[in-house]
């Protein structure tokens, strides 16, 4: 299950990525659909909203911080 969050989330990444841009509403409503798209995902996969919610919030909390600290060595 974390493994497809990662997947939705290095799609959000990319996309993100490719609409440099964009203004900043734009992004946080694309935030929004990746996220709510996670949400389902998740719910139909484990068909629990308490184990959804918490492992989507853990898959996001994961893949910012391995993304964030990619970037300082990179940078």
């Amino acid at each position: 299950m974390i493994i497809l969050q990662f997947i939705i989330w290095s799609g959000y990444t990319l996309i993100e990525w490719l609409s440099k841009h964009d203004q900043l509403i734009y992004k946080v409503m694309m935030f929004f659909v990746f996220f709510y798209l996670a949400l389902m995902l998740g719910n139909y996969v484990t068909k629990s909203v308490r184990k959804t919610l918490f492992i989507t919030a853990l898959s996001l909390v994961i893949y910012t911080s391995i993304h964030y600290t990619l970037a300082l060595f990179v940078h």
